[in-house]
């Protein structure tokens, strides 16, 4: 797959109102598919630009990872000129994304109606803090808050006896994920269709039914079988087993594979302890479970226990920092951490997708825009004259 016209999107245009992780995340996805993504941005440009570590002011860390196989439109939408700009730029588009609250895409002219109206066949993708029909709709809604609110908080609370934030930016890039798949899913409805889809994203919503896919547990059944929280997940117990010399990460699941962990363990007599008999078995004691094997993994060295687990087919790995990941011998054979030359940052590192189309990674076709960079060629693509162009990009800074 080395050229755009061999990738799953390529011919599908994507207007891109989106900023900060959420948005962004997902329109990259679909860019890295091959669709050709036009990042509309305000006068001083998404909020991430400034984020992290800097080569060239408005081309930090942050954007650099959320913005790749883009091109970048400064528009400032408070201006009439401006909005007619966007207007041409839809009239040419498949799919129109934006995560600006309900009220403000209102104030700015570009609801769900009169887009859809003037295109009849296009993708509306609103990706919303919250679903419209609720109480919350319209509120703010950003990584930290949606954790508390989706339940993922809790999760440490239920384990540690107190709340705590997963530390990554969990809900932006995981609701990034389900809006790229609901995106996706509209588009093949228009395709199949001809007509227009709606189509709203919930983040709040979105990360609710994702934390409680298995959190839901006994609360499952009406009425109830048992309290909600998936208790193997939520044991104190869970955590990567000390060994003798480090860490190490390590899942015996089935019968036989826990029959194995303790003939290697030199404890075969605990596999016919009743607690531990079965799934079931194990859920229920799993404190119990947890602590035996952590008794028994410390007593000898990581690598023992790598060469051991491995040989008995145990899922096993070590336990990598963000540094160690450069560094491991399968992400390097598969091309993982690829290097990129930028034209204006220079040498750049980009991580792949894991994904292989045809046993071919997906192509990097564009680098991540500076601001505004591909303003006057998207406009002049859209059929604006000199003067109307000049006229929208006014007050952007970028002419």
């Amino acid at each position: 797959m080395s050229n755009s016209t061999a990738t799953p999107l390529s011919g599908i245009r994507i207007i891109d109102l989106t900023s900060v992780l959420f948005g962004p995340y997902a329109t990259q996805m679909l860019g890295d598919f091959g669709a050709d993504v036009i990042k509309i941005e305000a006068p001083g440009g998404d909020p991430t630009r400034s984020i992290g570590p800097a080569r060239h002011t408005g081309m930090a860390a942050g954007f650099l990872g959320c913005n790749r196989n883009k091109r970048s439109v400064q528009l400032d939408l408070k201006r009439a000129p401006a909005r007619d700009a966007l207007w041409r730029l839809i009239a040419s588009a498949d799919m129109f994304v934006h995560n600006i609250r309900p009220q403000k895409i209102a104030a700015l002219g570009f609801t769900p109606d009169a887009v859809m109206a003037a295109k009849t066949d296009i993708v509306y993708g609103a990706l919303h803090g919250y679903l419209e029909e609720g109480p919350y709709a319209g509120r703010p809604a950003y990584d930290d808050v949606i954790q508390g609110e989706s339940g993922i908080a809790a999760a440490f609370l239920a384990r540690d006896g107190k709340p705590a934030y997963a530390p990554s930016v969990i809900a932006d890039k995981s609701a990034g994920l389900i809006a790229a798949n609901g995106l996706l899913a509209a588009l093949f409805q228009r395709n199949r269709t001809g007509k227009g889809v709606y189509m709203e994203i919930g983040m709040f919503e979105s990360m609710a039914a994702y934390t409680l896919v298995e959190h839901q547990f006994g609360i499952s059944f009406s009425p109830p079988e048992g309290d909600a929280g998936y208790t193997r997940v939520i044991s104190a117990e869970r955590k990567p087993y000390s060994t003798q010399d480090g860490y190490i990460c390590a899942l015996p699941y089935t019968d036989q594979q826990w029959r194995s962990f303790w003939a290697l363990a030199g404890d075969p007599d605990v596999a016919a302890d009743p607690r531990f008999l079965t799934m079931a078995d194990r859920t229920r004691n799993i404190d119990a479970l947890y602590e035996r094997a952590s008794e028994v993994i410390c007593l000898h060295p990581t690598a023992y226990w790598l060469e051991a687990l491995s040989k008995a087919e145990i899922p096993c790995g070590p336990i990598n920092t963000f540094s160690d990941l450069h560094d491991d011998p399968h992400l390097q054979q598969v091309g993982f951490f690829r290097g990129f030359q930028h034209p204006s940052e220079g040498d750049l590192e980009v991580l792949d997708t894991g994904l292989r189309f045809d046993r071919a990674p997906l192509p990097i076709r564009q680098h991540q825009p500076t601001l505004g960079e591909h303003g006057q060629a998207l406009l002049r693509e859209a059929g604006l004259s000199a003067g109307e162009i000049a006229d929208a990009l006014a007050s952007s800074g970028r002419q």
